[in-house]
């Protein structure tokens, strides 16, 4: 349990570290490239329908969010993956079933050859499930109810080893979801400060900082709505996933323990 934490701040870490310095690079060298720019000045306004020059103009808020984005979608590929590895090699509720009729008859090195074959997490804790019932069902010095629950122990002691992998890095989309609207929010107000002080000079407005102080508060805003819509949606695609994966675990430990008991009654 220690370790996989270690293992999940240190990834986290490098994760954002990585992330700033790849967003503090697209803003410099590809949002601000002059040729985005009347006169190819990164302080005038940007030429014509330039959407890089545009996003520029969002102001210094825009890294951050921009890194925050980035955390998102490497934690979320991170994750796919991850799952993809523990769901195993075939669907999850056929190999459920497979388990089921082979305990059904009787046979546990069947079962377990498809755990072998299935692999990944729910076929692990299956499989140590499957361990205790074959060493239950030779046990005779313990009582029907002690080795029923030496069973249902052994599968939810593998499911408590299995789950921290399933949910390591979720906290981290969970936190970037309100964090980056309210990010964006930041970034809006400053934005809309630079817009209101353009406004309060003597005589005609400047323009230019008038403008460039809307930009900056409707960049921060869509960048901030997208980084925690992106965020919101992959935390539930995610929590949902697991959701199925526990469930094939609870629904074959089930099975385990109704059919140890209804061939030891």
């Amino acid at each position: 349990m220690q370790k996989t934490s270690n293992n999940s701040g240190l990834f986290t870490g490098i994760v954002l570290v990585g992330s700033f310095i790849i967003a503090w690079l697209v803003y410099v060298f590809v949002l601000g490239n002059p040729n985005n720019f009347i006169d190819n000045n990164p302080n005038n306004a940007p030429k014509e329908g330039n959407f890089l020059g545009i996003v520029y103009k969002g102001g210094f808020i825009v890294p951050f969010l921009i890194t925050m984005l980035l955390m998102v979608i490497t934690v979320s590929i991170e994750r796919f993956l991850t799952i993809g590895k523990a769901k195993g090699t075939g669907n999850v509720n056929q190999f459920v079933k497979k388990v089921q009729y082979n305990l059904s008859n009787n046979d546990v090195d069947a079962a377990e050859k498809e755990c072998d074959r299935q692999k990944g997490s729910v076929a692990n804790v299956i499989k140590s499930g499957l361990k205790k019932y074959r060493e239950m069902m030779g046990e005779r010095t313990m009582a029907k109810d002690q080795r029923l629950l030496a069973i249902q122990k052994d599968v939810e002691e593998s499911t408590a080893l299995e789950l921290p992998m399933l949910e390591r890095n979720l906290p981290v989309i969970a936190t970037l979801a309100p964090l980056g609207t309210l990010t964006g929010l930041l970034g809006t107000v400053f934005g809309m400060i630079r817009a209101f002080a353009a406004l309060a000079h003597a005589g005609a407005p400047d323009a230019v900082q008038l403008s460039t102080g809307i930009s900056e508060a409707l960049i921060n805003t869509a960048l901030g709505i997208l980084t925690s819509s992106l965020a919101i949606i992959m935390y539930n695609v995610f929590t949902t996933r697991i959701d199925s994966l526990t469930y094939g675990i609870d629904e074959a430990g089930y099975s385990l323990q109704q059919n140890f008991a209804s061939k030891n009654s």
